[in-house]
């Protein structure tokens, strides 16, 4: 095992289910052998509002924060908020973002517009994008809810861990009857 540690970004809105995914990312590496740190910030989570979770791993880490340009992997659950996480990437970083808009309340009042363009833009910054239907990908699962499995399924193939510890980490910490469906979700997404 190296020194190196990998950092990953969190980000999108509340109700999205990033905590549970940083819950699940932390419990397969340290199933895997590693030390992980985990940091949460919340801004109006319950109403929507900005969430970032950060997970640092490796064989030592002292820090939870991915310090700004050294995120290795950001994984956006919506888009505008995936853009807006980008300066904490370092370059070459991989992207692994839901096609996604959740307008603002800015937006939904008319003070402002919602951007156009953003998975463009994140892929004139960081060509290492995969851009992921998430909803449609959960509705195939049975679920829509389980749109962050697909996600953390699809963000798997990214990191070199083997399935195996990614499918005990879900089956500790999602609810037993909602197992089968995040089983398959998982998968879904991994397979893209």
């Amino acid at each position: 095992m190296s020194d190196q540690i990998t950092n990953i970004l969190l980000v999108g809105v509340g109700g999205q289910g990033i905590l549970l995914a940083s819950e699940i990312l932390s419990e397969t590496f340290m199933l895997a052998g590693f030390d992980v740190k985990k940091s949460e910030i919340h801004g109006m989570s319950q109403r929507g509002g900005s969430v970032v979770s950060h997970v640092r791993y490796g064989r030592e880490v002292f820090s939870p924060i991915v310090p700004e340009g050294e995120g290795d992997i950001l994984f956006g659950f919506e888009l505008m908020e995936t853009c807006r996480a980008l300066p904490l990437l370092k370059k070459g970083g991989k992207v692994v973002a839901n096609d996604l808009r959740i307008p603002p309340p800015s937006v939904l009042m008319g003070q402002e517009t919602y951007p156009d363009g953003l998975a463009d833009r994140i892929r004139s910054q960081f060509p290492d994008l995969l851009l992921v239907d998430g909803q449609h990908l959960a509705m195939e699962a049975g679920n829509p809810r389980v749109a962050n499995t697909v996600l953390l399924g699809a963000v798997s193939k990214r990191i070199d861990i083997a399935e195996t510890y990614w499918l005990s980490a879900l089956e500790k910490l999602v609810p037993k009857k909602a197992l089968e469906v995040n089983r398959k979700a998982f998968m879904l997404g991994r397979d893209l």
